[in-house]
């Protein structure tokens, strides 16, 4: 059944302007009926202005009469042709201004947490681009040094029902094509509250980055080769360019001292 605009608005203006039973003012705008006596009790929709059906071309004041007069009566929405054939656009995902620096945020943790997700699942879930998605798959984003992976549920950029609809599909798709999650894929789908308590990843400062790989053995390495090269000494001149001197002409060089110049 089709529902008046402004639901909850609409009680109130029922509630406070005739005496309609709760259930059938609960029908008519797709509440419970406890909700609707909440709002009569004043536990409910407090400070929401009511919201005239009648005005606003949703409801016949007729149907209220007979609702008024039968208890039973089930009041229906005032036909609307303008509304006829209006579909749900379909589309990428509007995301506001203020939550569109979130989004790689979001993505981070998508890929993270859920790699059977589809790069086209992701979009839908953030509302965003397949080259951002890629550049943050490959580590290529501007900033990628910089971003923390944090749930798109508690960003706001997605329902948690919505995510766990794709993320079921995910799964159910992994299982028809015949692939088994391992234990440590299982454990990478938490939920929204424990990836919340998740502690942060530890970053690199931005003066040593790009040292991730740098090793022990690479600093023993590098110290070895250090060595090598102090081991040889070019501070003689001398020693570097002459040749050491061979016993026989050491032996020569002696006995031609010994020999008398003035014979």
């Amino acid at each position: 059944m089709a529902k008046p605009l402004m639901a909850k608005a609409t009680a109130v203006w029922l509630v406070d302007n005739t005496t309609l039973s709760f259930k059938q003012i609960a029908d008519f705008c797709g509440l419970h009926e406890l909700e609707v006596q909440g709002i009569a009790d004043g536990d409910v929709a407090t400070g929401v202005k009511g919201f005239d059906p009648i005005a606003h071309n949703q409801l016949d004041e007729v149907e209220i009469k007979k609702g008024e007069a039968d208890p039973a009566y089930t009041m229906k929405l005032k036909f609307n042709p303008a509304a006829v054939g209006e579909e749900k656009r379909r589309g990428p995902r509007y995301t506001p201004l203020s939550k569109r620096q979130d989004r790689p945020a979001a993505i981070l943790w998508l890929i993270k947490f859920h790699p059977e997700l589809a790069d086209a699942q992701i979009r839908k879930l953030v509302g965003t681009t397949n080259p951002s998605i890629q550049a943050i798959r490959e580590r290529t984003h501007w900033n990628i040094n910089n971003i923390q992976p944090i749930d798109p549920v508690a960003l706001g950029l997605c329902r948690q029902s919505e995510l766990d609809s794709e993320v079921q599909k995910a799964a159910r798709k992994k299982a028809v094509e015949g692939g088994v999650m391992d234990d440590d894929a299982r454990r990478k789908l938490v939920s929204t509250e424990q990836s919340l308590e998740m502690p942060a990843e530890p970053k690199l400062p931005s003066n040593i980055a790009g040292l991730e790989n740098f090793s022990i053995s690479d600093m023993g390495e590098a110290e070895a080769g250090k060595q090598k090269t102090e081991a040889v000494d070019y501070s003689d001149a001398d020693s570097f360019f002459n040749l050491p001197e061979s016993e026989g002409e050491k032996d020569e060089e002696d006995e031609s001292d010994d020999v008398d110049p003035r014979r």
